[in-house]
């Protein structure tokens, strides 16, 4: 789950971008979970990359189409894979990790405005 944030969070600059984040979030949860474990780990390591990826995409895409610097973002998002990461070796804590993470992407797209007005909106015309 944490590869997929990670690297969403560096290369979510385009939609090519977001599709090699989701395709190397992929390949990078399988990795790990043959380097832990057997074939049943790297499928829960490849499943939880793509939905760290497809979670951390709303996010990212949307602050950076909202002005947000590319390099802020993905110390800002790199933070919180590194959180993502300490929280998943709590036993229950992974498992809610890949049912929340996408849940809250999934609200975002709902909610969010196109461009934040800042002090423009106080601005006499």
């Amino acid at each position: 789950m944490a590869i997929g944030v990670l690297l969403e969070g560096l290369l979510a600059g385009t939609r090519a971008g977001l599709v090699a984040g989701l395709v190397l979030a992929v390949g990078a949860g399988v990795l790990v979970g043959l380097a832990l474990g057997q074939w049943d780990e790297a499928v829960g390591g490849g499943v939880g990359g793509a939905l760290g990826a497809a979670g951390s995409a709303q996010l990212v895409s949307g602050t950076l189409r909202r002005g947000g610097s590319r390099f802020g973002t993905a110390v800002f998002v790199a933070l919180a894979a590194v959180a993502l990461a300490a929280i998943a070796w709590i036993p229950i804590a992974g498992y809610l990790e890949a049912v929340l993470v996408p849940a809250f992407a999934a609200r975002l797209r709902g909610r969010a405005a196109e461009r934040y007005a800042g002090l423009r909106s106080l601005a006499k015309d």
